[in-house]
């Protein structure tokens, strides 16, 4: 893999691979919220209803990189049925990178649903070594959350609905505030809208999709245009991966824990 920006061009081997994707602390009273996507090169988020025809061996060795420098991953429960979630599996060496840097050995696997609409046999419940997070509401808690006993913890972030600004602030109050949120689309939209996201991950992937496919956000979702900041661009396998910084709105609307 080579970083095109900022330049000069360089190979960055595993460890220029962390540096170049290192997650600031985040500030003491909230979280420090990343996104990342991998898109076609005309913009399509999905493939017959899953990214996975998007992605390379490239693209899953940065998805592995972000999910072992954070301390959750956030998705949403339309997501992890499309894609057939599992539990996030960093190396041995990725573990000991983690446990010298004050984080768990493997980061949790935080589900946004507001009806616990998924099915506990599936792998993400059976094979997870670290609990998954179930993030719902008091009524599909008080509905179904009994059928996750044993398999998950439910983290209860709302009445009747789920606010952005819930979801995260519950992982914040449980010692998780670094966050990789892998979509979907409209998970990551609430989020943006609501000003909690700090950068945006791209990949993009040099094949044309055409068609009717899902883009990276849903119309109507934001008020305005959001500005992004260029952090990097790096490259492989004609893959392009892109952080951008996502500017804090001037009216804040953060976590606060």
């Amino acid at each position: 893999m080579h970083r095109l920006f900022p330049g000069p061009v360089v190979e960055l081997d595993r460890d220029g691979l962390t540096t170049a994707y290192a997650v600031p602390d985040p500030p003491s009273d909230g979280s420090y919220v990343r996104a990342n996507f991998v898109l076609s090169a005309d913009g399509a988020a999905e493939l017959g209803g899953s990214s996975r025809p998007l992605s390379t061996a490239a693209d899953l060795r940065v998805l592995s990189m972000l999910r072992g420098l954070c301390d959750v991953v956030l998705v949403g429960a339309a997501t992890v049925r499309a894609e057939n979630y599992g539990p996030a599996r960093p190396d041995v060496a990725r573990q000991d990178w983690r446990r010298r840097h004050g984080l768990a050995p493997i980061p949790h696997i935080a589900v946004v649903s507001g009806r616990l609409d998924l099915d506990p046999r599936s792998r993400l419940f059976t094979q997870s070594v670290a609990r998954p997070l179930l993030v719902t509401t008091e009524s599909a808690a008080a509905n179904r959350g009994a059928d996750f006993a044993g398999l998950a913890e439910i983290v209860v972030a709302g009445a009747t609905d789920l606010a952005g600004e819930a979801i995260v602030r519950a992982l914040a109050n449980r010692g998780l505030p670094r966050v990789l949120c892998e979509g979907g689309p409209r998970l990551f939209g609430q989020l943006l809208a609501a000003g909690l996201v700090d950068e945006l991950c791209l990949t993009v992937s040099p094949v044309l999709v055409g068609g009717q496919a899902g883009r990276l956000l849903p119309a109507g979702l934001l008020p305005a245009p959001v500005p992004l900041e260029l952090h990097h661009l790096l490259t492989a396998d004609g893959m392009l991966f892109v952080r951008y910084g996502v500017p804090r709105p001037v009216t804040e609307v953060r976590t606060r824990c």
